[in-house]
């Protein structure tokens, strides 16, 4: 089954625009949507999960019209916003039970049978008797998914899942969603370059609206190999290395500044270096590569 996109657009009642004939094919498996805060990631993860209407364009799942046959799409999604509304005072596995119902779980042994599995399957289940008021935000987001797998969904939509975890839990909820990228398609909605390089075999870069580039980690990176260069520079000189050469990001190492720019031979000072998923992140959205380059 593959996920189908092709020339969708949104414009908001503000006229902000926030999708630009967007095209995309997404396999079975784990797929990254990188872009910045602001991109129109959460308004295309929105409309395919039928929250809000596109303006134009289509997508289909499978033989499923995304666009008209909302109630066919929302028997095989599984949705995991940004923000997961929960209940405070009821307890995982009674909540669990709800969303159950309203998934349309309603024999009650097998609904029993599901949701301990899949509080199993989240480690949760030492905790399912506990409020969720007093879950961390790692546990929340695993009874998130918890909830997103109900019906046994052939496409989850994840949106910023590990913004906030400390690396303890942002590593189980990795790998969380590789066994799940086994048996449906998964969109990972994310700004956090390391988790697309950790889970995705494939991704695209979305920026105002535009998907900007997509492919393999490894087609992507291999765009910047043989251009990029390092310096490391004390803080007095980057103003003027900036004003002298493309440069794609600057960060501090070791009390000094590496300085990576851009370009076809090796500036003076500069040594190669080999590019990283975020180098090309960083290319991709100030437009040095990708269709606006």
């Amino acid at each position: 089954m593959e996920l189908r996109i092709a020339g969708l657009s949104k414009t908001y009642p503000n006229g902000v625009e926030a999708l630009k004939a967007v095209d995309l094919t997404i396999p079975q498996g784990m797929f990254g949507l990188l872009g910045p805060n602001g991109a129109g990631k959460s308004s295309l993860m929105r409309t395919l999960a039928t929250l809000q209407e596109a303006d134009t364009g289509t997508a289909t799942l499978g033989d499923i019209d995304m666009l008209t046959d909302k109630s066919a799409v929302r028997r095989t999604l599984g949705y995991l916003p940004q923000e997961v509304g929960l209940y405070p005072k009821i307890s995982a596995i009674n909540l669990l039970d709800h969303f159950a119902v309203l998934k349309g779980i309603t024999d009650r042994g097998e609904r029993k049978a599901v949701t301990e599995a899949l509080l199993k399957r989240t480690n949760l289940w030492e905790h399912r008797k506990k409020k969720l008021g007093t879950y961390s935000g790692g546990m929340r987001r695993r009874f998130g998914i918890a909830v997103a797998l109900l019906g046994d969904p052939k496409l989850i939509i994840v949106d910023e899942p590990t913004a906030g975890l400390d690396p303890a839990e942002r590593e189980r909820f990795h790998n969380l969603l590789a066994e799940i990228g086994e048996s449906s398609i998964v969109i990972l909605s994310t700004h956090i370059v390391d988790d697309v390089s950790n889970l995705c075999e494939r991704l695209a870069v979305l920026d105002k609206g535009q998907i900007v580039l997509s492919g393999s980690p490894e087609e992507l990176v291999a765009k910047l190999r043989g251009r990029l260069w390092i310096h490391y520079a004390k803080r007095a000189e980057v103003d003027a290395l900036k004003q002298a050469h493309t440069v794609l990001s600057t960060r501090l190492s070791a009390g000094r500044t590496a300085v990576r720019v851009v370009a076809a031979e090796a500036p003076e000072g500069f040594e190669a270096i080999e590019p990283t998923l975020e180098d090309v992140y960083f290319a991709a959205t100030t437009g040095l590569i990708g269709s606006r380059a």
